[in-house]
């Protein structure tokens, strides 16, 4: 991908861009929208940001956040198709230039030094904030377990087949897994107190289905609002608990799509 209009070591090799909105966000960064904002320091205005990940000329990582979220979509949508777009942004629209990438980014800017953190400048921003990493691959925790929810919604078919291959159903019924039991009733809960903003979000799925995420403090949540649910926990590293549709899913799906946030 192109670099902007810059020139020099000021300059920011575009590699990728993420929308950080309500309705899409990086789960690595939280369980809902303000919490993700909170941990790069953002207001969580309802209009959200775009995240852009680049190299300057030094090859220092730089996360650059944009108000221009419409730019920051049409980006992300034309690399999707596989076409090249020049994601140039407005000095006008940046709200902040953070040190390091929030996520891990396997290419790398070409003629330019390896990727590496950069060095404190004053002058770009608080010396004191540690540069953004990506979260640790070898260890569980929250943002593993986000992660983990984010690969099963991508893979869907490939998950729901080994459900009905390989893996018994955790079914809410008379002894339900008692995790799952405190997931169920942590998301009924959200019905009757609406959580904070994006802790749960519908996206669209094969035919006239949706795909819902909830989080909570310790779990996560994928379904299909006409088939069934996985629930991933931090106290149990690894495991991914299928739930049966039952007697009560069906219902408590329906409810959690009318409560979700969608995707302008």
């Amino acid at each position: 991908m192109p670099a902007t209009e810059e020139s020099g070591d000021d300059a920011l090799y575009v590699l990728t861009a993420v929308l950080l909105t309500p309705a899409q966000f990086p789960s690595v960064l939280g369980d809902d929208y303000p919490e993700a904002c909170a941990a790069l320091g953002l207001t969580p205005y309802t209009a959200g940001y775009g995240l852009v990940l680049g190299q300057d000329g030094r090859g220092a990582r730089w996360t650059v956040v944009t108000d221009d979220v419409s730019l920051v979509a049409i980006a992300i949508a034309t690399w999707d198709c596989g076409m090249e777009y020049d994601l140039s942004l407005n000095d006008r629209t940046v709200v902040a230039s953070l040190p390091g990438w929030p996520l891990a980014v396997a290419v790398a800017a070409p003629g330019i030094p390896a990727p590496h953190d950069p060095e404190p400048d004053p002058a770009l921003g608080d010396p004191v904030r540690p540069p953004l990493t990506p979260p640790d691959a070898e260890r569980w925790g929250p943002a593993q377990r986000r992660l983990g929810a984010d690969e099963i919604a991508l893979q869907w078919a490939i998950w729901r087949e080994q459900v009905d291959s390989e893996v018994t159903f955790v079914a809410p019924g008379e002894k339900p897994h008692g995790g799952v039991r405190r997931v169920l009733d942590e998301v009924r809960g959200y019905l009757d107190t609406p959580p904070p903003l994006g802790r749960v979000r519908s996206a669209f799925a094969a035919g006239d289905a949706r795909t819902l995420r909830a989080d909570g403090p310790g779990w996560s949540m994928v379904a299909r609002t006409d088939d069934i649910a996985f629930v991933l926990l931090d106290d149990e590293p690894g495991e991914v608990l299928p739930v049966g549709r039952g007697p009560e899913l069906p219902g408590l799906l329906t409810a959690l799509d009318e409560l979700a946030v969608r995707p302008q």
